[in-house]
């Protein structure tokens, strides 16, 4: 007959262990000192084996005979309930072990041979910084989209747009490891996407006119800052460089200084390439330097000494001087909004480019995207990054000439208001 649960409740420890039936092999097995527990008994591949469901009453009767069916389930379906129960045990363990930084963390390792050294540095920096404070020791299944908006809404709220979105991304990129590992199911990130302000698109504010280039760098100038802010500003000015090339320059980059034909050889894995370029020496970029540039980087030598970098952060003299530093004078200067460091390369292009048309010089303009690093499809024209360099030394010092108008030798910011 059948088990009732009153028969469960009154049975009680007896010298040996008992078992009551239920039937097709469940039973309560009752212990000497009166602990029941559901089992049930089954045959797989020949033998007999066994199988707990666990204490009674915490596993009622009705509840051991639905666990009965969904074995017997798995056992016409030619699968080892047993065997079936230890992996979803194990896999249980793992999805608690599976915090959203375990697996970020091997997210980032697999980027490692497409990721250049740089660019891993700065992702392994966004995440410590934004992320994993808020979610890193979560498990992966329990991170929804409102506990991503958690982690993304006060970037937003600086007013770095792109970094929120770049964050949703990397964070994308996690959950769908996850996914494809079996850790998670969905990727909650995905829809958080449409709830961050839009990415502005367009051109990093730059002023026109060489005019306005000129007084922007008179009353950048003239802001106490640090000497090593206000030279690195000028020779960004004067060079178009990017702001991250510019950062990390260092002195033995700088060749033929005292010669007619000085350069700055920017290795190629500065620059703006695919990891495999970043990796070729083909790729390095040279930057023919004017009359005005090399005067303001054997300033900024004198004042680095035996530094490995050329513009050190002055609180870190083994770290570059930091990305919001020159963004931060311009905006003390009033330029907020009209001008930023990367500016000086929509600058350059402007004036120079105007200039090209006004004098019918219609060779100039390919050239001047030369001078940026812009770099035509083709693979003739990715290696010809040194080409044209005569025309290039002419057009860099023509603006510089322009820019520099009226302004003092560099050795004159050595003296100027400081704010370390």
């Amino acid at each position: 007959m059948p088990l009732t649960d009153r028969a469960c409740k009154q049975a009680k420890g007896e010298a040996k262990p008992y078992k009551l039936a239920d039937g097709s092999g469940l039973h309560l097995y009752v212990t000497p000192n009166g602990y029941r527990s559901w089992r049930w008994k089954y045959r797989f591949g020949g033998k007999e084996k066994l199988l707990t469901f666990g204490p009674y009453p915490d596993v009622s009767l009705a509840e051991a005979r639905e666990l009965r069916e969904q074995v017997a389930r798995q056992l016409r379906s030619g699968i080892d309930p047993a065997v079936e129960k230890k992996r979803q045990s194990a896999a249980r363990a793992l999805q608690a072990e599976a915090t959203f930084k375990t697996i970020a963390e091997d997210w980032r390792a697999s980027q490692a041979s497409v990721w250049s050294k740089r660019h891993a540095a700065l992702v392994k920096a966004s995440m410590e910084r934004d992320v994993y404070p808020k979610i890193g020791s979560l498990p992966i299944e329990a991170i929804t989209t409102p506990i991503v908006m958690e982690v993304l809404r006060p970037i937003e709220q600086r007013g770095a747009i792109e970094t929120a979105h770049r964050t949703r991304q990397r964070i994308s990129e996690v959950f769908a490891r996850a996914i494809g590992s079996g850790l998670a199911q969905v990727d909650p990130a995905a829809v958080a996407a449409r709830a961050l302000a839009p990415v502005k698109k367009g051109k990093f504010p730059a002023v026109r006119t060489v005019q306005a280039a000129r007084a922007l760098l008179t009353k950048v100038e003239e802001q106490p800052a640090h000497p090593i802010t206000k030279l690195a500003s000028r020779l960004l000015a004067l060079t178009a460089v990017r702001s991250g090339v510019l950062r990390l320059a260092e002195p033995g980059e700088f060749e033929g200084l005292d010669s007619s034909a000085p350069i700055w050889r920017v290795p190629a894995s500065k620059m703006k390439l695919v990891v495999e370029r970043k990796e070729d020496a083909a790729f390095e970029f040279i930057v023919p330097l004017s009359r005005q540039a090399v005067e303001t980087i054997e300033v900024a030598m004198q004042l680095a000494g035996d530094a490995p970098l050329l513009f050190r952060s002055v609180r870190h003299p083994r770290r570059p001087i930091s990305d919001n530093t020159l963004s931060k004078s311009y905006r003390d200067a009033g330029y907020s909004g009209i001008h930023v460091p990367h500016g000086w390369r929509s600058t350059f292009s402007t004036v120079m480019n105007e200039l090209a048309g006004e004098e019918n010089r219609v060779g100039d303009r390919a050239i001047i995207d030369l001078m940026l690093a812009h770099v035509p499809s083709g693979v003739e024209a990715s290696y010809n990054r040194a080409g044209y360099m005569q025309r290039r030394r002419e057009l860099a010092q023509e603006w510089a000439d322009l820019l520099t108008l009226g302004l003092p030798h560099p050795s004159a910011l050595l003296e100027g208001p400081r704010r370390v």
